[in-house]
């Protein structure tokens, strides 16, 4: 993981208030060359700091409006080849590993509730899967986001 420093903190704040931002953008903005925000960004870019552009696109705006959370119980030492077969179910995108009850946090996106039944059936067929039981979304409260974290820093 990238240590992220206070100017590189500065740098991600600038891109949360405007991504669209030109190199020349934020060095102006930020009172840094170019060549430093440059360098920056793809040091940053290299790294596990940015997510997905993907993560920025909403399911709904492309025909999928539903949202659910699938818990998943499993047999453990199935776990990798679960996980493979998940990747392979377009309407999972996103899954999590837990400790405690269930094994596996799915979030899934349908077009409908038969679509959404039809996810989990995906879902429990896979080979180890032992039960789900899963939750509609009703509404996102707070959507993911990083600038109180970055703020946070830049506070420290």
């Amino acid at each position: 993981m990238h240590k992220l420093d206070r100017t590189d903190t500065r740098l991600l704040l600038a891109l949360t208030e405007d991504p669209r931002s030109s190199i020349v953008a934020l060095a102006e903005k930020l009172g840094l060359s170019r060549n430093t925000v440059q360098a920056r960004l793809s040091a940053i870019d290299s790294t596990d700091v940015l997510a997905s552009f993907e993560r920025r696109i909403n399911p709904a705006a492309i025909g999928y409006p539903l949202t659910a959370f699938i818990s998943v119980h499993l047999e453990q030492h199935k776990l990798g080849a679960i996980v493979e077969e998940l990747k392979t179910i377009p309407e999972i995108i996103q899954a999590h590993g837990l400790s405690g009850q269930s094994d596996l946090l799915i979030r899934v996106v349908a077009t409908d509730a038969d679509d959404l039944f039809r996810v989990s059936s995906l879902i429990l067929a896979c080979d180890g899967v032992e039960r789900a039981e899963t939750s509609l979304a009703m509404g996102e409260l707070i959507p993911f986001r990083a600038t109180p974290l970055l703020e946070r820093t830049q506070r420290a």
